[in-house]
């Protein structure tokens, strides 16, 4: 099995401040295609959007797996994982 990531789960920030999970293989791809109107429903009545997280997996089955997992989190357990992003990248410096 390799240890390249080959699939990304992310949450985007909504012009709404609303949350929107989702998993790809490109993530800076699909922030593009959600940003143009293109990326889904719910994102296109709610642009721009940003990213505000992004978690790598091994393979899509995985990927698929977290998704479902966070989109079934409340929106204060989603706000903690986007948070702990940012102490983590404040931690490295």
């Amino acid at each position: 099995m390799s240890h390249k990531e080959d699939a990304f789960v992310y949450i985007l920030e909504c012009s709404d401040g609303s949350y929107y999970t989702g998993w790809s293989t490109n993530v800076s791809r699909r922030l593009a295609t959600h940003n143009s109107g293109h990326g889904s429903k719910y994102t296109r009545l709610r642009r721009p959007v940003r990213l505000a997280y992004t978690e790598p997996q091994l393979n899509r089955s995985d990927a698929m797996k977290r998704e479902a997992q966070i989109k079934r989190w409340s929106r204060a357990r989603k706000e903690s994982l986007v948070r702990s992003t940012y102490v983590e990248k404040e931690d490295q410096k």
